[in-house]
């Protein structure tokens, strides 16, 4: 388990000092899939890099299975740190090691010999699917390919943990959903528990269990991906889910504005088209998506409804009645 408990982040130069966390706390469960989500500059890698201290916290404690980090010494913290892999968004792999020698890279620096190194190696690139790869340099890998390199040699000390630091962010959408998928695998099968960085809403609802919305440097909300996707508290976690409703106002000058959340039937009822014929309301749809989160399908809406209150009052009647869940946005 990780615990973070007060958690803050201060950066102190001559131009002035950057608050970049600020009272983080958190807990992250054994064995869970969690995501830590928010715009640029909001917080959220300096936060995971907290997680093993490769940001040491100006205040605060990140205990991991009952350790107080902040209080090991140096040779403490490098023994801790065999439980706690990272993998990146640039892959930071050593360009003049092959393929498996990149993998056996960190169990050279534990002393592990070289034999039983290179058969671990080999036994996980199979794992991320590249063992016909093992000879091979990094300027010979696509993208996707150098990522599940990365992936291989955050293995290779059998963590408990892996923390993700935008490991998506620089691939193609397709290369994504095979590297979300290996990562949900690895979880499934192995048992590590794996911390998503990311500023997309779907990494998050393909491959967590839980997510914390970062917003200026402090946590915003935490819930099941389905429950902030659905019911978002936050204003950042209803831009990240629907991007770019805030700067749609000035293009819709109509009434109340309504976000609807579907989940199962109601995700593929003809809902709005039946509110607008059986109560003869005529309404803007502002943005919507859909997603599938744990086999279940979830959907968001923002309508605007008429600025007329007699018409407003019949459309929350009729949502009311059938139970369609909805929140009245500012």
């Amino acid at each position: 388990m990780i615990e973070l408990k007060d958690l803050s982040k201060t950066y102190i130069s001559a131009s002035g000092n950057v608050e970049a966390l600020r009272d983080i706390n958190l807990t992250i469960n054994d064995g869970e899939i969690f995501g830590i989500i928010g715009l640029s500059g909001a917080g959220k890698s300096t936060l995971v890099r907290c997680i093993n201290l490769l940001e040491r916290p100006t205040a605060g404690q990140v205990i991991i299975d009952g350790k107080d980090l902040t209080a090991m010494n140096r040779p403490e913290l490098l023994q801790m740190r065999r439980s706690i892999s990272m993998i990146f968004q640039g892959f930071n792999l050593l360009e003049q090691r092959s393929v498996l020698r990149n993998v056996t890279f960190p169990l050279e620096v534990a002393g592990v010999k070289k034999a039983a190194a290179r058969a671990k190696a080999q036994e996980l690139l199979k794992v991320v699917g590249l063992e016909d790869k093992a000879a091979a340099y990094p300027a010979q890998l696509s993208g996707g390919q150098k990522q599940r390199v990365a992936i291989a040699r955050a293995l290779a000390t059998d963590p408990r943990y892996l923390l993700c630091d935008e490991a998506t962010s620089a691939l193609d959408p397709t290369t994504t959903q095979s590297i979300l998928a290996l990562l949900k695998e690895i979880n499934r099968t192995m048992g590590v528990t794996i911390v998503v960085i990311t500023h997309e809403m779907r990494v998050i609802d393909q491959i967590c269990d839980r997510v914390a919305v970062i917003d200026r440097s402090r946590i915003a909300e935490i819930g099941a991906v389905s429950q902030v996707f659905t019911n978002p508290q936050s204003a950042i976690a209803r831009e990240l889910i629907l991007p770019g409703t805030a700067s749609a106002q000035e293009f819709t000058p109509g009434g109340q504005r309504l976000r609807l959340a579907f989940n199962g039937d109601t995700t593929r009822a003809p809902v709005v088209a039946s509110l607008i014929m059986e109560c003869q309301v005529p309404l803007n749809i502002v943005s919507a998506d859909i997603r599938e989160i744990d086999d279940k399908v979830y959907g968001q809406m923002l309508i605007e409804l008429p600025n007329d209150s007699a018409q407003t009052d019949r459309a929350l009647a009729w949502l009311n009645e059938r139970g369609i869940a909805y929140s009245k946005e500012v």
